[in-house]
């Protein structure tokens, strides 16, 4: 028998207690042993929950006591969590873990530490809830050379724009009947914000190329500015607007954003509505392959962390190896990324758009003040400067292709 410690009884910490509880047996065939939980720390009681027997505040308990061969770190953030994911490998112990905030900051260190202590750091669930996409990007597609990596990464921000899209709300109507449902936040700047998906395409970059990609270097825009019209003018040639974190290589440079974006219904990832997760992965030989599915929730973020579990107790003494070195890999500057732009300005300039861009599509949305159109694929740096230049300009999304 295996015993495990899980850190924090939170949402996901009591959802992993009841997979393991719920599925006793069948967790035990596939990880060739039964597991328990043995310890559950946090800074709160449980009087009328069956846990408490197991409640202790203390973490030395769980790291002095060797019947504890996995600890399960659902606490969030990275104070305390990183000090004691180091303590617990430092300690022989294999660590699964849910929290994006610490892979993405220490994910390379802690990946490290596991393999000179021949244990495990596992952290499918910190990318896509139950979305299984760490494991294959580790073991199932490592003949291929990823060549771009292309996500909804939030389910937040995807059921709003969802909502703004099929009732034509505007985006402040939206957020706060999420927030009623229990969808967002009750402060969702790391979801609306884009900070979340951040630090998802950070892992998911790093994972790919096998070096550290600092998410802090990403540049992130967040789905507040999009309004009502944005979705008039994306009905109009049957668009969608998603905000999605991309990576890609091209010529040898690293090109990384957290952004929303405009895309036809021929992308795959434009059927993905509501609270649902996709993330598509394009690779040298095969092409691309999408990964769908809850990307958060208790229930599946919590099935994500005991397949990890299972994952731990099959390679008890054996380190799974991941490639994730910490010599930090460059993002290419912003401003020499290529995108098309989808841009609104007042009507009066339509002509100048015209002149100075080399070739629009001009999109019929039915507002007689504006002109909304298409650009040409140009350089960021190339179409901040033209478009400084106009008096009446409104907005901008860059248009996926």
């Amino acid at each position: 028998m295996i015993k495990i410690a899980v850190l924090g009884y939170g949402t996901v910490g009591s959802g992993v207690v009841h997979v393991l509880q719920t599925n006793t047996k069948i967790i035990a065939k596939r990880a060739g042993q039964e597991v328990e939980v043995k310890y559950v720390l946090d800074l709160r009681d449980f009087p009328d929950d069956p846990i408490q027997s197991k409640v202790v505040h203390d973490f030395n308990i769980i790291l002095e006591d060797p019947e504890v061969s996995i600890v399960v770190e659902t606490m969030g953030g990275t104070k305390p969590a990183y000090e004691f994911v180091k303590k617990s490998l430092l300690a022989g112990k294999s660590v699964c873990t849910s929290n994006k905030e610490l892979v993405a900051a220490h994910g390379a260190e802690l990946v490290h530490i596991a393999k000179t202590k021949t244990v495990n750091f596992l952290f499918e669930a910190s990318v896509g809830g139950g979305i299984p996409i760490i494991r294959p990007l580790n073991q199932s597609l490592t003949a291929d050379k990823i060549e771009q990596i292309n996500g909804i990464l939030n389910g937040t921000t995807n059921y709003i724009l969802t909502k703004m899209a099929n009732d034509g709300s505007d985006f402040a109507d939206v957020l706060k009947e999420a927030q009623e449902l229990g969808y967002a936040e009750k402060d969702p700047t790391a979801d609306v914000e884009g900070y979340d998906a951040c630090r998802k395409i950070a892992i998911l970059t790093s994972l790919a190329y096998g070096q550290q990609v600092d998410y802090e270097d990403i540049y992130t825009e967040g789905i507040t500015k999009i309004t009502a019209e944005d979705f008039k003018y994306a009905k109009a040639i049957g668009a969608a607007i998603k905000i999605f974190g991309t990576s890609k290589k091209i010529g040898g440079k690293l090109y990384a954003m957290v952004a929303p974006q405009m895309i036809q219904s021929d992308n795959p990832l434009y059927a993905v509505n509501d609270v649902f997760n996709a993330i598509c992965i394009t690779g040298n030989m095969l092409g691309d392959v999408m990964f769908y599915g809850k990307g958060a929730g208790k229930e599946a973020t919590a099935s994500a962390v005991v397949s990890d579990v299972v994952d731990a107790v099959k390679h008890m003494n054996t380190n799974v190896m991941t490639i994730w070195e910490d010599t930090k890999q460059e993002v290419a500057p912003m401003d020499e990324m290529t995108n098309r732009f989808f841009v609104r300005i007042g009507a009066e300039e339509k002509g100048k758009a015209e002149s100075a861009f080399d070739d629009i599509e001009v999109i019929d949305a039915g507002i007689g003040s504006e002109c909304g159109f298409i650009t040409e694929p140009m350089a960021e740096k190339a179409f901040h400067e033209i478009i400084g230049d106009f008096d009446t300009f409104i907005t901008r999304i860059r248009v996926g292709f």
